[in-house]
């Protein structure tokens, strides 16, 4: 994109030349007023592109093809390393140019290692897997609609490059950045689809070998992980059951959110309000970018787009807004194999044998000749030999594993975006998910200028009712089914496949229908745990344990969320004003439940003295003091909050919730319970000490103030990050490496990310304010580098201009026009 101003005598010309197709997409414009848009006399695509304030780019165009061209334009304008390395990641290619051993950035799956990486994404890609589904008719497959979406997508990324020279130090000169095609964009596409299951899986998926001879020729090698062995162990049921519950928690996630929507008996004008705060990467390739998309007569809508999806993943329009938190569903499940006792690739159904499905891929590797690896596969999907490290799933003479990820069939992601985009009420965006089923591993909270508010969990799961798990869960999924969601079923039985509901748009999958949903309630909130406290006043139920858990404890955050939420309800005559200060309130409900006893504790230490991990006196009798004096906040001022975190931390890492708590869990209180520190539980001297020794030797004074040591260097300012972790439970959740030499948090890795707060005063246009907070730009010679860093860093916003004279009306209005060169 462009890095400077034009001159503002040249902006009337500019705007001159675009007004008419400007005011064409003023809201509920008539499908008349389309055709004052034209395309360019030379043929080919092109779109009207408006910047405004922190290079927001609001995109003008007369169909979803031009639309797709002008999002994939300005997308490569501003990021175009971060998306050319992922279309390395999704040809299989990362190996060729990177090596074999260096790590991807994750943002497209968990793999550990560049070949495990390709191996999966060039498997997928030579298996035709994306073309299939693009051949699938709607609604199971993608409408016509983000097909052109993603043709334009491609040629305005293309574009970008044919016409523009990259500056980003990240790519500029790269052989590897190159054009790309549509389906390209789909693949990314069913990569963001698969992140929960296959995507999670992939080490996993391409180590898997059978026992004894039948692992293959020499070339398959040594696996890039642990595969089975003839000799091998088989699962043990609760070792197992404890690391899948790890597995699928949430809180252990590099992405969460918060999201609440507040109904109009709640607030000053009687219309909806909805404050969303995703926690997603800060770097790499599933950040999100943010932008207004208008067909005239169409689409109008404005919000954040995960990198190289065609469309607006959250946001908002006219009439409704809606944000997405990550869900508790578990997205996949086990098939438990019986093996052909006379051949370990063969499986048993019915008693009748059925031969794996070889998956040979090669891949070209820096300095060295090509890596051959086999994949196995099933009815089912891929053999597996566990589920990451933590969860073996050993591949014996007598058994094996197969991975079932429904979302592997569903390419529909955009399309609920794109219908979601176009609703009118939190009615409209319930029936998008209904028609288009598409999201895979989140919730979904929105709220409409009628004063409407929805949660729903309509995420594309498996369809394991506990009625089947109960009937064909093999002993291992006996454990892991109640304490996970994760079935393991017999996968020799017929009588055991997942069957279809009536209203599901794909086999083995729930219908609508069945996802935990709740309607025009005073407010509904999510912080990423199950639906059942989506209101703590009308808690959800009934539904499978697939879903997630009902009666169980809380995260600190969900607990701290639904406290303030139900206070800002009891309050009422609530205004976007409100959400703003609930998004930088960064109180912080771990110190609110036990900073003062701790701080008790503290002064009850006999000479003030503790004695640490390393088995050392520590004199922590100036913490005390700190903790009792601090504000119970993680704002960039705050004096102890530091303290606290370095020392929560380690005092929940090695003591026992029923050690902790004087009060236990009760599912009768679940948002006050469990509570009440026990004074004299054995860890909290020793987290004090340690505490305590490591800011004293990082030469941190115990009482700084939190900006000092938590924040980013942006072009060599350092910029105070205000906000704290998940251990914390604070609402605006910033996660960041600890590193001690650096000056404590010196990098944020993930956490709030596209936040908006939007609502409705009756008049024709949204009450908005964004923030993205790391900015439009990974490149550093960006002015949107780090524009809205400073903002966030300063608990500032950014007005949204979404109607045509708010659009017109900024003073760094910036217009222009790419068009395909033919």
């Amino acid at each position: 994109m462009f890095f400077r101003t034009r001159p503002l005598l040249r902006r009337a010309a500019l705007i001159g030349a675009a007004v008419l197709a400007a005011t064409a997409a003023a809201p509920q414009a008539s499908a008349t007023t389309a055709a004052a848009y034209r395309g360019p006399s030379g043929g080919g695509l092109s779109a009207v592109i408006r910047y405004t304030e922190n290079g927001i780019p609001h995109i003008l165009a007369q169909d979803y093809a031009h639309l797709g061209f002008g999002t994939g334009w300005a997308q490569a304008a501003d990021q175009v390393c971060v998306l050319a390395d992922g279309f390395v990641t999704l040809a299989g290619e990362r190996s060729r140019w990177f090596g074999a051993d260096a790590a991807p950035d994750g943002s497209l799956s968990s793999a550990t290692r560049n070949l495990s990486s390709d191996l999966y994404f060039k498997g997928v890609r030579e298996s035709g897997t994306v073309e299939k589904l693009l051949a699938t008719p709607a609604p199971a497959g993608p409408t016509r609609d983000l097909k052109e979406l993603m043709r334009g997508w491609a040629a305005g990324y293309n574009a970008w490059l044919a016409q523009n020279e990259i500056s980003d130090p990240a790519c500029k000169g790269a052989a590897w950045v190159r054009p790309v095609t549509a389906l390209d964009v789909a693949s990314r596409g069913f990569a963001v689809s698969v992140l929960g299951g296959q995507g999670r899986a992939v080490d996993d998926i391409t180590a898997a070998q059978p026992p004894g001879p039948a692992a293959g020729t020499a070339a398959d090698g040594p696996a890039a992980g642990a595969a089975g062995t003839a000799a091998a162990a088989e699962a043990d049921p609760a070792t197992t059951a404890e690391a899948a519950r790890v597995f699928f928690d949430t809180g252990r996630y590099d992405m969460g959110s918060n999201a609440v929507a507040f109904s109009g008996s709640t607030t000053a004008s009687g219309r909806g309000l909805l404050l969303g705060n995703p926690h997603y990467p800060w770097q790499g390739g599933r950040r999100f970018w943010q932008s207004q998309q208008t067909i005239p007569g169409e689409l109008n809508v404005s919000g954040g787009s995960l990198l190289g999806t065609p469309v607006v993943n959250i946001g908002f329009n006219e009439r409704v807004a809606w944000s997405h938190t990550v869900a508790t569903g578990t997205p996949v499940d086990l098939h438990q194999l019986t093996l052909d006792p006379a051949d370990p690739t063969a499986y048993l159904v019915d008693g009748r044998p059925e031969k794996m499905t070889q998956r040979r891929v090669s891949v070209q590797v820096a300095g060295g000749a090509p890596v051959t690896r086999t994949q196995w596969w099933t009815r089912y999907g891929p053999v597996v030999p566990g589920l990451g490290p933590g969860l073996p799933l050993p591949w014996t003479a007598g058994t094996a594993y197969a991975l079932n990820d429904p979302n592997a069939a569903n390419l529909r992601g955009s399309d609920t975006a794109l219908a979601m985009g176009k609703a009118r009420t939190v009615a409209g965006i319930q029936d998008a998910l209904k028609r288009t089923q598409g999201l895979p591993w989140v919730n979904t909270v929105a709220a409409d200028s009628a004063g409407g508010t929805l949660f729903t969990q309509s995420q594309v799961l498996p369809r394991i009712t506990d009625e089947l798990a109960a009937r064909c869960s093999t002993p291992l999924g006996r454990a892991t089914y109640p304490a996970s969601g994760l079935a393991v079923l017999d996968g020799a039985r017929g009588d055991c496949a997942l069957g279809s509901d009536p209203d599901a748009v794909q086999p083995g999958v729930f219908g609508p229908g069945r996802a935990p949903t709740l309607r025009d309630a005073p407010y509904a909130e999510n912080s990423n745990d199950s639906a059942w406290l989506a209101n703590a006043d009308r808690p959800l139920a009934g539904y499978e344990r697939v879903w997630g858990s009902t009666g169980t404890s809380r995260s600190l955050r969900t607990r701290g969320a639904l406290e303030d939420v139900a206070a800002m309800t009891a309050k009422g005559r609530l205004t976007v004003a409100d959400l703003q200060k609930q998004q930088f309130a960064d109180r912080v409900p771990a110190g609110d439940l036990a900073a003062a006893d701790a701080a008790k504790a503290c002064a009850a230490l006999p000479g003030g003295a503790a004695t640490g991990s390393d088995g050392r006196a520590v004199d922590v009798s100036a913490a005390c003091a700190v903790l009792a004096g601090w504000d119970r906040t993680a704002d960039t001022g705050s004096r102890g909050a530091l303290l606290f975190d370095r020392f929560w931390r380690r005092l929940t890492a090695g003591t026992a919730a029923k050690d902790l708590w004087l009060v236990p869990f009760s599912a009768t209180d679940p948002v006050r319970t469990p509570r009440t520190l026990n004074q004299a539980a054995p860890g909290i001297g020793r987290a004090l000490a340690d505490a305590v020794a490591e800011l004293t030797a990082a030469g941190i004074a115990l009482d700084a103030p939190l900006g000092e040591h938590q924040f980013v260097v942006r072009g060599g300012q350092k910029l105070p990050v205000p906000g704290g972790t998940e251990a914390l439970g604070v609402w605006n959740k910033i996660e960041a490496p600890w590193n001690a030499a650096a000056g404590g948090y010196p990098e944020v890795v993930h956490g709030s990310s596209h936040i908006q707060a939007v609502g409705w005063d009756g008049g024709r246009c949204p009450v908005a304010r964004t923030l993205l907070t790391y900015g439009q730009s990974s490149n550093p010679a960006s002015p949107h580098y780090a524009d809205q860093t400073r903002l966030f860093s300063q608990e500032r916003w950014v007005t949204s201009r979404f109607c045509e004279r708010d659009i017109l009306a900024s003073p760094q209005l910036e217009v222009v026009r790419p068009r395909e060169r033919r």
